[in-house]
């Protein structure tokens, strides 16, 4: 009987968990690592379901009160434990100690069991909130701006990632503050509430990895080709870039260091780029900007961020750029005037520091 009422009022659930599973199966874009944390998160959200349901289920019934309690701690330690959770999945370079908050606030929900200090029942059976009763709702909302930091952090600040970003940010925040405009009986739906904003963050991941470049990050060939051909008139510069010896690292030191050069410098052109400003891998080491809205001060100001973070380490690379104030130059005359200046720069690095050109 309590099964079948489970199936019943989380019948939604359940087909966004495995809809969730089936997507983690078939994607190949998703590492292992990623997946594994992936499915615990998966496995984390169902049980938390199934302790809501029988907390519930024998409020209703109106026994087992030292069950409710326990069941009540698992429920206040899942919150914070589970957005903890949902950083770890997302942001792979996170160790363990991410959930030291979390395993500390589920200690004193665990003495809250037999102190009241975090929450309690009444006589008639309902909740009552101890001295640290908000304590759950703090440490969950402390790892929620954390976790929205960090996803802004390493997006491209572009509006088609921030938009699901927000949709993501909006199921947590009324995981916080919803309890307490509908009382418990938001816990029925919560489980659900952040199935549903994770699956629609994770599928939309999955299509943006389409447009990235897999290895900096940065947005792939075809995206620039596509993003070009929308709104021409707002594209305002471009920037050309290309890393001086790539070839050479490769021979000297494998692939594996001229992967890591690569990545070194696309981090550098994502701490340069601003609104408006859009990085492009569009081959081994060459790579685009596309600026769109911006003043002759502002691309220049580009082009020295650029070199002083690529300063900051042991690479180089040459920069050539084209400027159109008002749109009077199309987009293939400033890419060949671009690239000219590119090369040109290439040439002069090479002829200073008395280096051979190598052929890609």
């Amino acid at each position: 009987m309590m099964v079948k009422e489970y199936i019943l009022q989380n019948w939604e659930l359940i087909l966004i968990l495995l809809a969730f599973v089936i997507s983690l199966m078939t994607s190949v874009f998703v590492d292992k690592k990623s997946t594994r944390r992936m499915y615990f998160l998966i496995g984390a959200i169902f049980v938390l379901s199934v302790c809501v349901f029988v907390e519930f289920y024998e409020s209703e019934a109106g026994v087992n009160p030292n069950l409710r309690i326990v069941l009540m701690a698992i429920r206040y330690s899942a919150t914070p434990f589970i957005t903890a959770l949902v950083i770890f999945t997302l942001i792979k370079k996170l160790r363990w100690y991410i959930f030291i908050p979390a395993l500390a606030l589920a200690i004193v929900n665990i003495i809250s069991i037999f102190t009241g200090i975090v929450f309690g029942l009444k006589d008639d059976g309902t909740l009552q909130r101890g001295p640290l009763g908000y304590a759950p709702f703090i440490v969950a909302g402390l790892y929620f701006v954390f976790l929205v930091y960090l996803l802004i952090k390493r997006s491209n600040k572009r509006w088609i990632e921030i938009i699901p970003i927000l949709f993501l940010s909006l199921a947590f925040i009324s995981g916080l503050v919803l309890p307490f405009i509908f009382g418990t009986s938001y816990a029925n739906i919560f489980c659900t509430t952040i199935a549903i904003a994770l699956f629609a963050y994770h599928e939309f991941s999955i299509l943006q990895l389409t447009k990235k470049d897999a290895l900096t990050g940065l947005l792939n060939r075809q995206a620039y080709y596509n993003d070009i051909s929308n709104d021409k008139e707002s594209i305002s510069a471009l920037v050309s870039i290309d890393m001086n010896g790539l070839k050479e690292v490769n021979d000297n030191y494998g692939h594996a260091a001229g992967d890591e050069a690569l990545v070194t410098i696309g981090l550098c052109f994502q701490k340069a780029l601003k609104r408006n400003e859009s990085g492009y891998r569009i081959g081994g080491d060459e790579f685009i900007i596309v600026c769109r809205r911006i003043s002759n001060d502002d691309l220049l100001q580009l082009v020295d961020r650029i070199k002083k973070n690529m300063a900051e380490t042991k690479y180089s690379c040459s920069i050539g750029y084209s400027y159109s104030s008002n749109g009077e130059k199309t987009i293939d005359e400033m890419l060949k005037e671009s690239d000219a200046l590119m090369y040109e720069a290439k040439e002069q690095y090479y002829k200073e520091s008395g280096r051979e050109r190598r052929k890609k």
